[in-house]
């Protein structure tokens, strides 16, 4: 396993960070602890959740008979949770008020069956609640000793820089994490969040990193008769879309001898600013599958066909902002 530091922080974390949103609506709680017992296996330190997975806290009730069963299974995990969407009906059961901060850390804790959170992120931006008021109920989290490190998810690159400066006037670290949308199929964070995470320091963790499958090889399934089982929303929606582009998508892979999903792991990891892509495997098989994509090597002339086949979005070619808007 390869690992690198969290932004700019001095945490270490896998370069496969181990996604968790399967456990309990896809995959058997038991089957969920094998996994995770897997991943350890394989040097992967890095476990996504969130507060709203598997039915609202069922998937960090998961986790904490999981971490219950010792073994040094906490210890050796870099834990990264989220809060956001409604967790009740009730005014104030969602979104990040002071209130809802205090109210979601300790009900994740205790759903987690840890005393400490190692990433703490915003689910989403929340455009009604001040940085000042977001920014103190965490400093009190920090200070309690109940979160470690703080970071964001879905954020445009000016609401990262909206908060680093927040953070900053506070003197305080603010982000170090911003987990986005990004695969090949879809690369609009390459116009302003990469630029603006990479200024300030923050790492970037990709989540969707085969675009809802299909960067997976499902055109080849599909030719061989297999179920290719749509656990996203938009999965035939984007396939119809891109049907062109992943038909030579995995042209490309059959002739490089690749597996379709590793090449799309291989280039999320080959970017620069990139941490490390979120995988969701519901077996095993799939967990030890992923790990090859570190055996992928992309070549500038195989990188130059991947940017022909998915172009980046940049109106002016492949320039990050401000270039991208101008010159």
């Amino acid at each position: 396993m390869e690992y690198t530091p969290l932004g700019r922080t001095g945490l270490s974390v896998s370069r496969l960070v181990l996604g968790t949103m399967n456990f309990g609506p896809h995959t058997t709680e038991a089957d969920s602890h094998t996994l995770m017992d897997r991943a350890h296996e394989h040097g992967i330190n890095f476990f996504d959740t969130a507060n709203v997975y598997g039915g609202k806290g069922g998937t960090e009730e998961i986790i904490g008979r999981w971490f219950a069963q010792g073994g040094q299974r906490r210890e050796k995990t870099v834990l990264a949770t989220k809060l956001y969407g409604a967790m009740g009906d009730w005014p104030n059961d969602g979104r990040l008020s002071a209130l809802n901060i205090r109210r979601a850390a300790d009900a994740s804790l205790k759903r987690l069956q840890t005393d400490y959170i190692d990433l703490y992120q915003m689910h989403h931006i929340d455009r009604d609640t001040p940085w000042d008021e977001i920014w103190e109920a965490f400093e009190v989290l920090r200070h309690q000793g109940k979160v470690l490190y703080f970071g964001s998810s879905n954020f445009a690159g000016w609401h990262l820089a909206q908060a680093q400066e927040a953070a900053r006037s506070r003197h305080f670290l603010g982000l170090v994490a911003e987990q986005s949308l990004y695969n090949l199929a879809n690369r609009f964070i390459e116009l302003d969040v990469l630029p603006a995470a990479k200024h300030y320091g923050i790492g970037v963790i990709p989540w969707s990193p085969l675009s809802s499958g299909i960067l997976g090889g499902v055109l080849a399934k599909q030719r061989r008769g297999e179920g290719v089982r749509d656990t996203a929303w938009a999965g035939p929606e984007l396939l119809q879309r891109h049907r062109t582009q992943v038909e030579a998508y995995e042209e490309l892979a059959a002739d490089l001898g690749h597996d379709p999903a590793n090449l799309a792991l291989a280039w999320l990891l080959s970017r620069d600013g990139v941490t490390g892509p979120i995988i969701g495997p519901r077996t095993t098989a799939q967990l030890d599958g992923s790990l090859t994509a570190f055996d992928v090597t992309l070549d500038e002339d195989t990188l130059t066909k991947l940017d022909a086949i998915f172009p980046p979005p940049a109106p002016n070619g492949a320039k990050p902002a401000p270039e991208a808007y101008a010159w």
